[in-house]
C-alpha cells in the first residue's frame, strides 16, 4: 500500500479542517485495511486483489440503498436500521480510502479539489 499522501508544507490543504480530518480519516483506514491484510494472508495465503476490494466496497453501498429505504420504512430488515446505516456509511468511506490508496489517488486533495470545482460551478 502506498499510504495517504500527506499535504505539503504551507499549501492550502494543510489549512483545510476538512481535509486534514479526511487524511486523520484515511490513515485510520489503512491501519484497519493493515489487520485485515494480516487475517487474509493466514486465511487465504494472500491479500485481496484490487477487484476483490471493489466488490467489497459495491456490495457495502448497494446495502446503504436497503437502509435507506428501511429508514423509509418501505424495506424491512432485521435489528436496529439506523445503527446499521451508520456503521455502512463509514464502512463505505473506509473502502473509498482503501480503493483510492490502491489506485494511488491522493483522496483527501481530489475532495477538497472536486468540491471547490463543484462549488465554484454552482456559484456561477
Amino acid at each position: 500500500m502506498t499510504g495517504i499522501k500527506s499535504p505539503a508544507a504551507g499549501s492550502a490543504a494543510e489549512h483545510d479542517p476538512d481535509q486534514q480530518t479526511l487524511a486523520g480519516a484515511g490513515a485510520t483506514a489503512l491501519e484497519v485495511r493493515a489487520l485485515y491484510e494480516q487475517i487474509e494472508q493466514r486465511i487465504l495465503q494472500r491479500t485481496w486483489t484490487l477487484p476483490e476490494l471493489a466488490v467489497g466496497f459495491t456490495n457495502d453501498a448497494a446495502y446503504v440503498g436497503r437502509l435507506v429505504l428501511a429508514a423509509e420504512h418501505t424495506w424491512d430488515i432485521d435489528g436496529d436500521f439506523d445503527a446499521e446505516l451508520k456503521h455502512k456509511l463509514a464502512e463505505c468511506m473506509w473502502w473509498l480510502f482503501v480503493l483510492a490508496d490502491r489506485l494511488d489517488v491522493d483522496l483527501p486533495a481530489a475532495y477538497a479539489e472536486t468540491m471547490q470545482k463543484i462549488r465554484d460551478g454552482l456559484r456561477g
